[in-house]
């Protein structure tokens, strides 16, 4: 018997299939909401016949979010980017978009909502992705106080957008950018781990109305990110150090050519090399505040490490592949 349905919006990304695996595992069917359902078909192989389901929304449509929410039992808001390009821009994708979602999931009565933000949240910043984060949260407690707001770090795991980007521009660059000396300090947290807190905010009642950050069991520089990632890869780059007031307008220009679909590199790595959003997100660390609820907390203790994960997905960099010496 499943113990309710879970509306999983933009659960065909990266953490959302980490994600739906985990609810299945746990007796919940999903329903994946996504923008572009053809390409997340995939996801369905989650889960037996009849658990796993694919439906088209949009966070910036609200009749699309309704529909996807129609009989639901639980919300999960991922939605997210990492920098902006065409219509996606962080107002209308992260802060109102998590706005429509809540409202919508306090009409219908859903008996739980879980939100994934980001640490670094804030409100008064200057980055962009950071503020509309932090308007995405209030947003969510406005209209759903109810709602688990859940804060990791950066996300790990074979699938991201960490690792893999800086593996990548080791294949075309002969150094490593260390923007502001590479001394600011990460936490990251493996998507498994994510997942697992976010299955324990579903169905820990306890869980509701509270915000936890979840950060990974060991704190790294961003120059030891890099150490990690030319060790498993064995390829020696020089790490060059970058102020911050010359890597903010690089970040710009980077920024605004991958927007408008004009930056080649871009395309190979994914996205752009750095914007100038990002550069002010690394002028504050991003690990967990002393204090906060964590992912102890929702029970998840057996945490997955960078030296643990990461080496069995960043072989293919090497420049033999997996059987070549790292």
């Amino acid at each position: 018997m499943s113990k309710g349905l879970v509306t999983i919006f933009g659960g065909s990304g990266f953490v959302g299939r980490y994600t739906t695996r985990q609810l299945v595992k746990a007796g919940y069917r999903v329903r994946i909401a996504c923008r572009c359902p053809g390409l997340a078909g995939d996801a369905k192989l989650a889960g037996g016949p009849g658990w796993v389901d694919v439906v088209q929304a949009n966070v910036r449509n609200k009749p699309s979010i309704l529909h996807a929410l129609s009989g639901a039992d639980y919300a999960i808001n991922l939605v997210g980017i990492l920098h902006e390009a065409g219509k996606q821009d962080f107002t209308s994708t992260q802060s109102t978009g998590a706005q429509n979602i809540a409202e919508l999931a306090a009409q219908t009565g859903l008996k739980g909502f879980v939100h994934v933000s980001a640490i670094g949240a804030d409100a008064a910043s200057k980055s962009k992705n950071a503020s509309t984060k932090a308007k995405a949260e209030e947003a969510v407690r406005t209209h759903f106080p109810a709602a688990t707001i859940l804060r990791p770090s950066v996300i790990f795991g074979p699938e991201d957008q960490f690792f893999n980007r800086f593996a990548g521009m080791t294949r075309v660059s002969p150094f490593l950018p260390a923007i502001g000396g590479g001394k600011t300090k990460l936490q990251p947290v493996y998507a498994g781990d994510v997942a697992e807190a976010i299955t324990a905010a579903i169905t820990n009642a306890d869980a509701r109305g509270k915000t936890y950050e979840l950060g990974g069991p060991r704190i790294y520089t961003f120059n030891e990110i890099y150490d990690t990632v030319m060790r498993v890869t064995g390829r020696k780059r020089f790490k060059a150090p970058l102020p911050f007031f010359v890597a903010k307008p690089l970040g710009l220009i980077f920024g605004g050519l991958f927007r408008f679909k004009s930056m080649l590199i871009g395309g190979l790595l994914g996205g752009p090399p750095i914007t100038g959003d990002q550069v002010e997100m690394l002028k504050t660390d991003n690990v967990v505040s002393n204090g906060a609820l964590g992912l102890a907390d929702l029970g998840v203790t057996e945490l997955e490490s960078v030296e643990a994960i990461v080496p069995k997905y960043l072989y293919r960099y090497r420049p033999y592949g997996e059987f070549s010496e790292a």
